[in-house]
């Protein structure tokens, strides 16, 4: 993404008072308990078992340790993970969108 659109994108979410992950690609994750997690713009998955998940991000990467972890939904740019989850862990590129 240019410098210009970056720029852009950042006038528009001060401007406007906008939460970041609307206007850019970065992930939104609410958790329920240890129960429930709902990764909003992830890119896909890279793994899946009922111990370990990993997504890809727009800027690298999240994985989600645990037992019994099943898909309970999956949209386009959502995803929601069940199970017992014992650890998240994000590993970005250190870049910006």
């Amino acid at each position: 993404m240019s410098r210009i659109a970056r720029k852009l994108r950042q006038w528009s979410v001060n401007w406007f008072d906008l939460p970041q992950d609307m206007i850019t690609d970065m992930p939104r994750l609410v958790m329920t308990g240890n129960r429930k997690l709902v990764v909003e713009n992830h890119q896909g998955i890279l793994h899946f078992s009922d111990q370990h998940m990993r997504l890809a991000l727009a800027a690298g990467q999240l994985e989600v340790y645990g037992t019994d972890l099943t898909i309970r939904a999956i949209y386009t740019e959502e995803i929601c993970i069940e199970g017992v989850i014992n650890d998240i862990k994000y590993h970005g590129t250190g870049g910006t969108s």
